[in-house]
């Protein structure tokens, strides 16, 4: 409690007497080619190359060794948003995973994929792996964490921990031990030879979002849904710090070992920066339009990259004299639009604009550009990696096929579809979307 007191006067005198500039973002740095939110970012260990994942079922390498940040590829065999993108600590070796259950291990040298490690049933939100980089470990929301060797490439054991989703997971600095955090509040210890169950660490009573390591690898730093940060003391099992919380779910966590720094990111549009040897906040950004859920530092510790609903990549260079306009020349995304459209217009802003754009010739989004569907084999657009069940389809867009779509659902009208989940009940919206969708 005293240390929580003590923290947060040490905010309030942070907010009282510093001063504040006003300035717009740094536009030179963005990350730009996305085309949805971007979910995850990490910067190689040398400090030149940013990898990122993103709704629109990419992952995209990019040179941010210049003036002006590059990018060097755009993998797309994900079949689903990615969630979670790692440099290994050679720097020539990247993992991803996402929505479609795999987990792909890049050459980012070659520029090529290795493998997929393949066996979870649900989304993979979280990766980590030892130091060596023998040791993988992947949390899902199949409710089960999985070893994998990264030597042999193969799998090692699967932990069932409960029956509800897994979203945080981390292996001690030895290799011997895996942690857990998820949807019912627990971390969890495990015994990485065996996979068996050890001890419940910590029981938080909100869902636990994302957990990183201190930079002393013997104090957990996690964010909840609630809006708490705190430090759980991995060999006492307790609280050890804790944060002022964001008054939304935390989503983001960021920590540089070289600088002894914590960066948190809310669901309030806030990104905050601690200096792990005196707990001080050394930078704070607000005002961010939307959840802050992908943060990575600088390897100078005087940046972060960070990703929100924008399809770029933004950066901030950390002051705690802030007060960047994030929201300067900002419009309401194109699938936050609620009303003041025809309807027909409104149902492809809400259910459709996030995966496709109905420009020609616009592959850049999770989903093929709708312009000129009607009429169109399904799986046929140029250019596009459709699913092996839309290739092999003899489907053709039209009123009928596109109504069952959205009644049915996109697994039931074309099986093994990539499509996430999206269907329109009221059949005067299916009608106006697909009256809006006819139009050149």
């Amino acid at each position: 409690m005293k240390a929580l007191i003590t923290t947060f006067f040490a905010f309030l005198l942070f907010h009282s007497f510093s001063s504040a500039e006003t300035s717009a973002p740094d536009l030179t740095r963005q990350l730009v080619g996305h085309g949805g939110p971007v979910n995850s970012v990490a910067i190689s260990p040398d400090g030149k190359r940013a990898i990122s994942g993103s709704l629109d079922y990419a992952v995209m390498l990019w040179d941010i060794d210049k003036p002006r940040p590059q990018n060097i590829k755009r993998f797309i065999e994900h079949r689903g948003s990615v969630n979670a993108v790692r440099f290994l600590p050679s720097g020539t070796e990247a993992l991803s995973s996402g929505d479609d259950g795999v987990i792909y291990l890049w050459d980012v040298v070659n520029q090529r994929l290795i493998h997929r490690f393949e066996g979870h049933e649900a989304k993979v939100v979280s990766l980590d792996f030892t130091a060596d980089a023998k040791l993988l470990a992947s949390a899902s929301w199949d409710g089960t964490v999985r070893l994998w060797d990264l030597s042999t490439r193969k799998a090692l054991h699967e932990i069932k921990v409960h029956k509800q989703t897994v979203h945080a997971v981390l292996l001690s600095a030895d290799g011997k031990t895996v942690y857990s955090g998820g949807y019912d509040g627990r971390i969890r210890r495990y015994d990485t030879a065996s996979g068996d169950f050890i001890k419940i660490l910590h029981n938080h009573g909100w869902p636990i979002n994302i957990m990183r390591w201190h930079p002393d690898r013997r104090q957990i730093v996690f964010g909840t849904t609630n809006g708490d940060v705190q430090l759980l003391d991995v060999a006492s099992a307790r609280i050890s710090k804790v944060l002022i919380p964001h008054p939304k779910p935390v989503l983001g966590l960021a920590v540089s070992k070289r600088h002894g720094l914590i960066a948190t990111g809310g669901n309030d549009g806030a990104i905050r920066v601690w200096n792990t040897k005196d707990w001080s906040v050394v930078g704070e950004t607000e005002g961010i339009p939307g959840p802050v859920w992908a943060l990575a530092f600088t390897t100078d510790g005087k940046g972060l990259y960070f990703g929100s609903l924008d399809d770029e990549v933004k950066y901030w260079e950390i002051s705690n004299t802030d007060e960047t306009i994030w929201s300067q020349d900002q419009k309401l995304r194109r699938f936050q639009v609620t009303e003041g459209l025809p309807l027909g217009e409104l149902q492809f802003a809400r259910k459709c604009s996030v995966c496709h754009s109905l420009n020609p010739g616009d592959g850049n989004r999770a989903g093929p550009s709708l312009y000129q569907v009607f009429g169109r084999k399904a799986g046929s657009l140029p250019g596009y990696s459709y699913s092996v069940g839309l290739s092999n389809s003899n489907l053709v867009w039209n009123d009928k096929t596109i109504n069952a779509l959205f009644v049915q659902g996109p697994n039931a009208v074309v099986p093994g579809s990539k499509m996430p989940l999206q269907t329109i009940p009221d059949a005067k919206n299916r009608a106006a979307l697909i009256d809006y969708l006819k139009k050149p």
